[in-house]
């Protein structure tokens, strides 16, 4: 890494690449969010046969995750390394992908962001409903490719939004592409980000924009977040 020489030549501007979904390892709070035993990586070099990543290992992490290490024992994956390594353990509290990000850049949240395994509550649909003159579908916790599975076909006869949410602090919208504009569905997210204040400050609004027909709809790439 060369972050100390390009602190002395003046260069202000870093460069930082976040692999989502790219796990080394359970965090020691883990089991407040139903994640005991995550181990994205080492899991998947468990199940796929020669699954390594040389760039990576160059850089160190062979020395991050035991089971793939192990998986990799032919080949050399701690020495003559030419990047630095370590594993981080959030300060803030919550899993959110935007409290993670925000603590990279030095912002540590006293409270986590708001989540709703269980939907969000009546009054902050309802108004949803009166200021965007829609109904909706789901309200639910769902994998978004499954519920426009599920629900992409009624949404098309009733024109009702489709509503979800995550394991994360998002309130997410989908709606096809024929029938909601996409600028339309972004004014109803911006509607539904002035919505979620306060104490439902929820991390992000995320616009789900998707095509096709039933039986074979899939998101298009107007994802928006807000």
């Amino acid at each position: 890494m060369k972050g100390e020489n390009s602190v002395k030549h003046g260069v202000k501007r870093v460069i930082v690449i976040v692999l989502d979904g790219v796990g080394v390892g359970a965090a020691h709070d883990a089991d407040l969010y139903g994640d005991q035993g995550s181990d994205t990586l080492g899991n998947i070099s468990q199940i796929i046969a020669d699954f390594t990543l040389p760039n990576m290992n160059l850089l160190g992490l062979g020395k991050l995750n035991d089971k793939y290490r192990k998986a990799n024992k032919n080949n050399e994956l701690t020495e003559n390394l030419v990047g630095g390594f370590g594993k981080m353990q959030e300060e803030s509290p919550g899993k959110d992908t935007t409290t993670g990000h925000w603590e990279l850049m030095g912002i540590i949240l006293k409270e986590p962001f708001p989540v709703y395994p269980d939907g969000f509550p009546k009054e902050i649909m309802d108004e949803f409903v009166s200021r965007t003159g829609h109904g909706y579908l789901g309200n639910t916790a769902a994998s978004g490719t499954e519920i426009i599975k599920d629900l992409g076909g009624k949404h098309l006869q009733s024109g009702e939004l489709i509503v979800y949410t995550s394991a994360d602090s998002v309130f997410q919208i989908a709606a096809h592409e024929k029938i909601i504009s996409l600028d339309t569905l972004y004014k109803y997210c911006k509607i539904a980000r002035e919505i979620l204040d306060d104490e439902h400050a929820v991390s992000r609004v995320i616009a789900r924009p998707f095509a096709g027909e039933p039986g074979s709809f899939y998101r298009t790439n107007s994802r928006k977040d807000f």
